[in-house]
């Protein structure tokens, strides 16, 4: 089975016969399209409406719009997954942490507080494990004080199939025994992700003008690279963002052409370098649609993790529920 045909048919939602899983900050649903896809059934919470719709119609669960806070309501559920905000530790963040009033992260705490799920997950930027690693521990401090194993780990999906080198954080806590999936050996590249599109020019292609590509070739010998930022069909393409999808930026991801013309990705192009599948549609605006890629956990990595929590849930020895809550302080660090 080829790149496509896998996301095209690995990745449907399947019977559920599998617990809730309570999806913050939701975004379009590549988490959760992971966790149907493992059999879960999936209950979304985010605010942004485009996201919102192209959850619900694209996913079995459900899709709440919803501003979080840390009180609100959410369905009793033995996992809870998320991808919190990160503007507090953003380069224009305030270095507030816990405090800061954009954090993502209360809401996130509070729902552990008051689930007590078997086991909860969040992913989130690289920058969280560096330069801002005192705002990881602060985080930490408050979910080992609930009880939780706590292991953390930096993963790049393309070592779990997806065509592209995107780092993230992933932390995960529960009871004991889970288990980080294995990395696969085989790179996919973005020339088989794409296939022939990477050699057509639809009629909503956005050619790159002349004056683009001088401010192209500027912005690539200020920034020393080394060759044009072209996507490489050879290799992995580099991490996709709302900036240099839906932004006509000197780092913008664009294609070069066989007779010379370079045009900016398509949206199905960015969906497949994300391991979105063919068959999920995307409601909004072009940029809302781009940002959506952008903003999304890729669903074919989310596919690997969810598979490992679904063995923890199954295999593992859960505390008993006298015991969730006693502090069992356990922080790993993998890199």
């Amino acid at each position: 089975m080829n790149y496509i045909e896998k996301i095209n048919h690995v990745l449907k939602p399947a019977a559920s016969n599998s617990p809730l899983v309570v999806d913050l900050f939701a975004g379009c649903g590549g988490l959760s399209l992971g966790f149907e896809a493992q059999g879960f059934e999936t209950h979304g919470l985010e605010m942004d409406a485009d996201s919102c719709a192209t959850y619900r119609r694209n996913l079995k669960g459900k899709c709440i719009q919803v501003v979080l806070t840390p009180e609100t309501d959410l369905l009793a559920a033995p996992v809870l997954i998320g991808g919190p905000p990160c503007q507090p530790f953003s380069v224009g963040g305030k270095q507030k942490g816990l405090k800061d009033s954009r954090d993502g992260f209360p809401i996130f705490l509070s729902a552990v507080k008051r689930l007590r799920p078997e086991i909860w997950l969040f992913e989130n930027v690289r920058g969280l494990l560096y330069r801002n690693k005192w705002y990881l521990n602060e985080i930490t401090q408050v979910l080992q004080s609930l009880g939780y194993v706590i292991e953390i780990k930096l993963l790049n999906a393309v070592d779990f199939g997806v065509p592209q080198n995107r780092q993230r954080l992933i932390v995960v806590g529960h009871q004991g025994n889970f288990k980080f999936p294995q990395l696969l050996e085989k790179k996919i590249s973005a020339g088989e992700a794409l296939g022939e599109l990477a050699f057509e020019a639809p009629p909503e292609s956005k050619f790159l003008t002349p004056n683009m590509d001088k401010y192209v070739a500027k912005y690539e010998k200020a920034s020393c690279c080394k060759r044009p930022r072209d996507l490489n069909l050879d290799k992995p393409a580099r991490t996709l963002t709302c900036r240099n999808l839906a932004g006509a930026t000197g780092d913008m991801h664009r294609i070069k052409l066989p007779d010379g013309r370079r045009r900016r990705l398509l949206l199905r192009e960015a969906a497949r370098l994300q391991s979105f599948p063919d068959w999920f549609e995307f409601v909004g605006t072009e940029t809302s649609c781009f940002n959506q890629v952008g903003n999304a956990v890729s669903p074919l990595f989310a596919f690997h993790l969810a598979g490992m929590v679904r063995n923890y849930l199954e295999s593992s020895k859960r505390l008993s529920s006298s015991e969730i809550g006693k502090p069992r302080i356990a922080v790993q660090l993998s890199l």
